[in-house]
């Protein structure tokens, strides 16, 4: 499964290679790390080597009522292919116990 565009926003824009982004789904941290999960072929993506995606993890629908965040990573793109296929490399994982506010 590929991210929703709406879920994907650039949070501090300092150019290609050194923005930071943050992103909300309820994919798990293997699909999103995989190979081609942030494609960038239609060019609505100004992704690039360098950039930062912090990924919250929630347990369904992110923000619909009673869905909580239940993980994070940080991902750092590594390269980005002419066809636009973004790959990630997981920089950081904190767990669901991190992220209780019990």
């Amino acid at each position: 499964m590929a991210y929703t565009a709406g879920e994907l926003i650039c949070v501090m824009s300092a150019g290609p290679g050194r923005s930071i982004y943050l992103h909300h789904s309820d994919d798990n941290v293997n699909t999103i790390e995989a190979g081609g999960y942030f494609n960038n072929a239609d060019d609505d993506l100004n992704l690039d080597s360098g950039d930062l995606i912090h990924c919250v993890i929630w347990d369904g629908t992110p923000h619909a009522a009673g869905q909580v965040p239940n993980g994070y990573s940080l991902q750092v793109v590594t390269t980005v292919d002419p066809a636009g296929s973004v790959n990630t490399a997981e920089a950081g994982i904190s767990t669901a116990a991190a992220l209780s506010t019990t």
